[in-house]
């Protein structure tokens, strides 16, 4: 079965281990640590493959190193192209000045400055950069464009063989440094490059091992195409975990990920965010959206995983510093703890002081307040952002403004409201 599986793909464990010789001397070891925290609180034995302490913070420098360094002068002589949200395009950044190749590089205009700043370190004078449209998938047009007008190869982030076995380099380096049984294995899911290859070498090495894909619940392109056995492409997508928001997976990686993947989880954007803090706070490991996204997963596979094995692979840590405040707030939507309403209040003297005073709770918290009205303003509505110590407190705050008599608008309850107003 395995033969086969492997004739269908041209994806061939030989392949990922001659990945593995190449990529040696280019790619950092990452580790492979048993996370004590996590293990108590799941019950079981937890260990993070860091790819978060890779030479570009993400895996993707396997894939994009092991595919250029493949092509014959022929097909460098005009330079390559590819188009990223942010991780691949370091990744090919670092391998065009390592092999001395020129490389265009589109990314989407809504890539964090951070990772458009390391690509520039990375490449140097040997990548030009390109940021346009909202999506990788924006991007991707323009660099197909590129590559067919200037003769440029272009170097897929995940839908090429070589990319894929790069990418499953990462499986070789969790078999070979682990001392136990490896029960589950839990990674993201943008493209489907690194579970794709890391499946397959699995698959082969370690049958026995669950395979886990996890996606942002915004932007389900695999879990949807396998609800409907095809490859689809996604209309609407929510770009927050910028490292695995596509609106289309790949087609080898669909067809490998519908063979080696025993489950796609979907998780919410705001959950990921509770575990970015979490990771930082209690682990001091900086992690990127999608990079926190196999741990986030934990909660929603607590039952199966108690007394497992399970690696969980921390994909990437380039996270823009600018965006903690968000990643903040929708962690804290998420868990209960903020919440925003317009407020009508009453036509009465000392109605906003008996807000204060008589409706919100003794730790309740006002941390944003506006009025809706640039003129008039004592006559018209008040967005009113408050935060609550624990999400108990939430119902008990809802009645004592209906008991006092504000008339208020629930915005995290209206997602349209929420997006214009928030």
């Amino acid at each position: 079965m395995k033969q086969t599986i492997n004739e269908v793909h041209n994806v061939f464990v030989e392949d990922i281990l001659k990945a593995h010789h190449l990529l040696k001397d280019v790619v950092t070891h990452t580790p492979l640590q048993k996370n004590e925290q996590l293990s108590e609180k799941y019950e079981c034995n937890v260990y993070l493959k860091r790819e978060d302490q890779q030479v570009v913070r993400s895996f993707k420098i396997r894939g994009a190193f092991n595919k250029i360094k493949q092509l014959d002068s022929e097909k460098t002589k005009n330079g390559i192209v590819c188009a990223s949200a942010g991780n691949h395009a370091q990744g090919v950044a670092y391998s065009c000045r390592q092999l001395k190749i020129h490389g265009k590089i589109f990314m989407p205009s809504t890539t964090p400055r951070q990772k458009v700043s390391q690509v520039e370190l990375f490449g140097k004078e040997y990548v030009d950069i390109i940021l346009t449209g909202d999506t990788f998938d924006d991007a991707y047009q323009k660099a197909m464009i590129s590559s067919e007008e200037e003769s440029r190869t272009f170097i897929h982030p995940f839908d090429d063989v070589d990319v894929i076995a790069g990418q499953g380099t990462v499986g070789v380096e969790i078999l070979n440094d682990a001392d136990v049984d490896i029960d589950y294995v839990v990674a993201s899911v943008g493209g489907g490059g690194l579970i794709s290859g890391v499946g397959t070498y699995f698959h082969a090495i370690s049958p026995s091992t669950k395979l886990i894909g996890v996606e942002p619940e915004g932007a389900p392109a695999l879990y949807q195409s396998r609800v409907e056995n095809k490859v689809v492409s996604l209309e609407k997508i929510d770009k927050f975990v910028d490292g695995a928001a596509v609106k289309k997976v790949g087609d080898k990686t669909f067809s490998i990920c519908n063979d080696v993947l025993d489950k796609v989880l979907l998780v919410p954007e705001g959950k990921i965010c509770t575990t970015i803090l979490e990771l930082y706070n209690e682990n001091a490991i900086v992690a990127e959206p999608a990079g926190a996204m196999s741990i986030a997963s934990l909660d929603f596979l607590r039952d199966e995983i108690k007394g497992k094995n399970v690696v969980c692979i921390v994909s990437g840590g380039n996270n823009d510093i600018g965006r903690m405040q968000e990643i903040k707030e929708r962690s804290m939507i998420y868990e209960g703890l903020q919440h925003y309403f317009i407020v009508n209040f009453p036509q009465r003297a000392g109605a906003l002081r008996e807000f204060l005073v008589e409706v919100l709770g003794p730790t309740d918290d006002i941390n944003r307040f506006e009025y809706t009205k640039k003129n008039n303003k004592d006559n018209g509505p008040a967005l009113v952002g408050i935060e609550l110590k624990q999400k108990e407190d939430y119902e008990p705050l809802v009645k004592r403004m209906k008991k006092k008599g504000f008339f208020v608008t629930e915005v995290n309850k209206d997602s349209n409201l929420f997006h214009l107003l928030i």
